[in-house]
């Protein structure tokens, strides 16, 4: 009755399902664990930017990697500003979605050593090799407050990095490099200033990370999975539609031979 299933055809299509159901089942555990990631990544960033700020010193050192645990954590420096030695980090966009760059500003500690603290956003103006228009920072001793980053590398931010550059222009944030540039050692990572704030809102501060959207993952992952279910379900329901058929054709030619005129001698 079901014989024709091992057919040529229809062999091809079992084998086509039984490929396909691991490989959905694959994909959708595979959008399940992203979508974790996103709800361990949210609860990080929310857990960190409600923690009370701490010396930035406390957390992290000149050559110290930057770990996730301590992305985003809220973090203090006291120093003054290197003006001399800012540079700004190209490609970066404002709060609109806005192309310009980020200023980019050592702080020199009471002991020599330095922070790189991002101030925020300004356009890029109408010579990308000109260096632009940027506020200057507050003079004598200050302190700030920022969210701690880790250094920028083009593995991990996708931004690729370009020689021949016009003079203090970068396209990473990378407290190795800027070290090399100030002469001097600079804590790993960076600070992400949020405060004190600009009277006038300029250079404009880089917005609160997002930690409230868990994206589509999970829904994702339910459709490959229902995806999965289906695969056998409509195997089943293909196989009873051809041997539906095939037994209606056999009755129908059944049913023309019976009417078929018999031939007399």
């Amino acid at each position: 009755m079901y014989r024709f299933v091992l057919t040529r055809q229809w062999v091809c299509l079992t084998l086509i399902g039984l490929a396909l159901v691991p490989a959905m089942i694959k994909l959708g555990y595979w959008q399940f664990h992203r979508h974790e990631h996103r709800v361990a990544q949210n609860e990080l960033i929310a857990a960190n930017l409600r923690a009370k700020p701490v010396p930035m010193t406390e957390v992290t050192s000149p050559g110290h990697v930057v770990p996730r645990a301590d992305y985003w954590r809220a973090v203090t420096a006291t120093g003054r500003y290197d003006s001399a030695h800012e540079v700004v980090v190209r490609m970066r966009t404002d709060n609109d979605d806005k192309v310009g760059v980020h200023v980019l500003t050592p702080l020199v500690l009471a002991d020599g050593r330095a922070v790189l603290v991002d101030r925020g956003w300004v356009p890029g103006g109408d010579d990308p090799r000109a260096y632009p228009a940027v506020p200057a920072p507050p003079t004598g001793e200050v302190t700030v407050t920022g969210r701690l980053k880790a250094d920028e590398t083009s593995g991990g931010s996708g931004i690729k990095d370009r020689k021949g550059l016009p003079d203090r222009q970068v396209m990473l944030i990378n407290s190795g490099r800027q070290a090399e540039y100030l002469g001097k050692p600079v804590l790993g990572g960076y600070l992400e200033l949020t405060g004190p704030v600009p009277a006038d809102g300029k250079p404009e501060a880089v917005a609160e990370p997002d930690h409230d959207s868990i994206g589509p993952h999970m829904a994702y992952a339910v459709q490959w999975w229902l995806f999965t279910f289906a695969v056998p379900v409509g195997w089943i329901v293909l196989v009873r539609r051809e041997k539906r058929d095939r037994q209606a054709a056999a009755a129908a030619q059944a049913a023309a031979s019976e009417r078929e005129p018999v031939a007399t001698a």
